[in-house]
């Protein structure tokens, strides 16, 4: 098995690494490289600049704004991103609701919600809270019985 990068590969390494190089904020680029954490402001604005150039949405199809790219393509963006250093892309918008979305929403959902999620528009999350459990889904206190051909769930889900 030959793991070597084709030269098409180490041509996409390179125009990664300088659209980095030329398009990173510098005071991102320094904030990051004395290891502070990311400003809101830092990732809206790296994914927005990510967002112009088609590289925000690095999983999704073509046609609802992602690149198209490999896997290979995306390890290397990524790779190069963390290297620079640069801010993450947002994980709930793009690698959680984008995909959902592009799978299960409607026309409508699609058209609405994809482009604000690539753009940091809108900036999605997701929130557990259980009695006693803080963010830990572990102590669950919901359980279902099967009563004949239903189910009665009982219990507390807030």
């Amino acid at each position: 098995m030959d793991l070597r990068f084709t030269p098409e590969e180490v041509a996409f390494r390179e125009e990664v690494r300088g659209f980095i190089r030329d398009n990173l904020p510098g005071d991102i680029r320094e904030r990051l490289r004395l290891g502070h954490a990311p400003r809101k402001q830092d990732i809206v604005t790296w994914q927005r600049i990510l967002n112009a150039r088609g590289w925000a949405a690095i999983s999704w199809p073509e046609e609802w704004g992602g690149p198209g790219w490999t896997p290979v393509q995306r390890m290397i963006f990524l790779e190069e991103n963390l290297l620079a250093p640069a801010p993450d892309l947002l994980g709930f918008n793009i690698t959680m609701i984008g995909p959902v979305l592009i799978q299960f929403g409607t026309e409508e959902q699609k058209q609405r919600f994809l482009p604000r999620a690539a753009n940091l528009d809108d900036w999605w999350c997701q929130g557990f809270s259980e009695p006693g459990a803080g963010s830990d889904l572990a102590s669950l206190k919901t359980a279902a019985k099967r009563d004949g051909d239903h189910y009665v769930v009982n219990g507390q889900k807030i």
